[in-house]
């Protein structure tokens, strides 16, 4: 055979078995998605994701499509195969697994199977931080796709590389250095609870909507990360909707802190002009006054 033909990826891909490891260990990126990482570790040998699966002996359903739209579910053999190959702990590579339960017939197989299923918009991945997958990879990286923490905003900040992601309509994360506060979250607003950060989240991003409070503040921000990422798409979706869960990121965490401290008791209409006058002074605000139909004053009186 000639060395063209050993060049081919069908032929590179073909002579691939789970007793030879790969000449290069990728590693996955804490929360990966299964298809993310099947994906960089093909483009490392210049493969597609069907030809390195196909190399493994790994037998596929579904339809493929690109990260983040769709994921995929291996079967424990398939698994084994993928660790093998990739000499990673099956432990650590169960990191970069689907999040969604398989469906019963690869959950149950013993076959070295796996399939593609689309993941819906709301809980789709994330691009990833260049530099750390970089780090990760041992030439250039192709993007790579993560999920965000549990019982957690939808939005990932990377504090040592300056870069983030709100958006998995974002081709790519965002360089956030001209947004500094970003990266200078209050630790008290960390410890917040989940039914206080969804709380929070759902008025700030209704705040956001309605131009209110905060709107002249959130502007400025928005157009300092427009600015210092050109290569936010403009459309279908405008960045000021898929840079919106960052753009109000800190006023929701302040926000969450300050619910998160509520009495379970109602409160009197003094307490609730206290609670007011101090959360203006976090959010930084001469006054707040919501009006009846604001969500916080609901959230107030809902208690």
């Amino acid at each position: 055979m000639t060395a063209h033909a050993w060049s081919s990826p069908v032929v590179r891909a073909r002579t691939m078995w789970p007793s030879q490891p790969g000449a290069l260990r990728i590693r996955p990126l804490p929360r990966e998605s299964a298809a993310s990482y099947l994906t960089r570790l093909a483009a490392t040998y210049q493969l597609t994701a069907a030809q390195l699966l196909d190399g493994l002996h790994i037998a596929t359903t579904g339809t493929f499509a690109a990260p983040p739209a769709t994921d995929i579910h291996l079967s424990a053999e398939a698994a084994h195969r993928l660790s093998a190959f990739t000499r990673i702990p099956p432990a650590h590579l169960a990191r970069a697994l689907a999040r969604q339960l398989p469906p019963a017939s690869i959950g149950t197989a013993h076959a070295a199977i796996a399939h593609w299923q689309p993941v819906p918009p709301a809980v789709q991945p994330l691009p990833a931080c260049t530099a750390c997958t970089i780090r990760r990879s041992p030439h250039q990286a192709a993007p790579a796709w993560i999920h965000p923490a549990p019982s957690s905003p939808r939005i990932m900040i990377c504090t040592r590389h300056q870069q983030a992601s709100s958006d998995s309509r974002q081709p790519a994360p965002l360089d956030i250095r001209p947004v500094p506060e970003l990266t200078r979250p209050r630790p008290t607003a960390r410890r917040a609870t989940t039914a206080s950060l969804s709380w929070a989240s759902t008025i700030t991003t209704r705040w956001y909507d309605h131009q209110q409070h905060l709107h002249q503040r959130w502007l400025t921000r928005l157009d300092r990360l427009t600015n210092a990422n050109p290569h936010i798409p403009p459309g279908p979706a405008s960045p000021a909707l898929t840079c919106r869960s960052l753009v109000i990121h800190p006023e929701t965490l302040i926000l969450a802190a300050a619910l998160d401290r509520l009495p379970s008791r109602p409160l009197t209409h003094a307490q609730q002009t206290a609670f007011l006058h101090r959360l203006a002074d976090r959010l930084r605000l001469p006054r707040l006054a919501p009006a009846d139909h604001d969500l916080l004053w609901q959230r107030l009186h809902a208690r």
